[in-house]
């Protein structure tokens, strides 16, 4: 028995080209659309920081602090709108890598003193992150499988 043909993993029918791999790119995109919608403005960054400032130790808001926060912000809505309004695997993909950069820097900040309540947004980064990435990289091995039938399996 291999590990792809177990019942609880099931590669075959979460692969970038099926309809459920594209649910969970457009799924990723409305968590990133309301978790971080509030960062694009500095009049609702403001309301942000309040409210998890009330979750743990936060720096007071300053006018680069804000600035960074927006432009996360905006660029982040931005790309969310992309993955519901144009869902392509490739854009899980670029997700999927994106997402192991925020998971990076997270674990970083935590290591160096960040709020706990950051470890709650770093599990759902790297939950998105494995099942974005993982059908790409199971894929992979087949496509080489089938291209290269003299070199023994991976498996």
């Amino acid at each position: 028995m291999t590990l792809d043909s177990t019942p609880l993993f099931t590669f075959e029918r979460v692969s970038p080209q099926t309809s459920g791999y594209l649910r969970i790119v457009r799924a990723s995109a409305w968590y990133d659309l309301i978790v971080t919608a509030g960062f694009a403005t500095p009049w609702t960054y403001v309301l942000v920081h309040r409210a998890l400032s009330s979750l743990g130790t936060f720096p007071p808001v300053d006018s680069i602090q804000t600035l960074y926060a927006n432009l996360m912000g905006s660029v982040v809505i931005v790309w969310a709108l992309l993955r519901l309004f144009r869902t392509l695997p490739l854009h899980g993909l670029y997700d999927g890598i994106a997402r192991v950069l925020f998971a990076s820097w997270q674990t970083y900040a935590l290591a160096h003193g960040a709020p706990k309540v950051l470890a709650l947004f770093l599990v759902v980064e790297i939950s998105f992150g494995v099942v974005q990435l993982l059908p790409w990289s199971v894929g992979g091995v087949r496509a080489r499988e089938r291209t290269q039938p003299g070199r023994p399996s991976v498996r």
